[in-house]
C-alpha cells in the first residue's frame, strides 16, 4: 500500500495534527543522507556494540569474582551484547552482498 496520498490531505484539522506531532515534522523534513552520515552512522554503530560487549565482559568478571550476585544484570549485558553483535554482523554482510553487487556491473 502506498501511504503517500496520505500526506496530500485536505482538510485543515488533519494538516494541523500532522504539523504538530513528531512524528509529522519527521515525515515533512527532507532527509538527505549522504555517503558519509551514513558512513558514520555505521562507526557510531560498530562503537556501541564494543561498548556493549565491554560492559558484557565487565558483567561476566564481577560475576565470577563474587563482587555481584546480581544475575539479572549479567543477563541484560549478556542480551544486549548479543543482539547488537548479530545486528552489526547483519549490516556487515549487507555492505558486503552491495559491494560484490556493484563490483559485477558490466560498464
Amino acid at each position: 500500500m502506498d501511504i503517500t496520498s496520505l500526506y496530500n490531505v485536505t482538510s485543515g484539522a488533519v494538516r494541523q495534527a500532522e504539523k504538530s506531532s513528531a512524528i509529522g515534522k519527521e515525515a515533512l523534513e527532507k532527509k538527505d543522507d549522504s555517503f558519509g552520515d551514513i558512513f558514520q552512522k555505521a562507526i557510531d554503530n560498530i562503537n556501541t556494540t564494543n561498548s556493549y560487549l565491554s560492559d558484557m565482559e565487565n558483567e561476566e568478571v564481577k560475576w565470577m569474582l563474587g563482587e555481584t550476585e546480581n544475575t539479572h544484570d549479567l543477563t541484560i549485558a549478556i542480551n544486549k551484547a548479543t543482539t547488537a553483535l548479530q545486528y552489526t554482523v547483519t549490516v556487515r554482510d549487507k555492505l558486503l552482498e552491495a559491494y560484490k553487487e556493484l563490483m559485477q556491473i558490466q560498464i
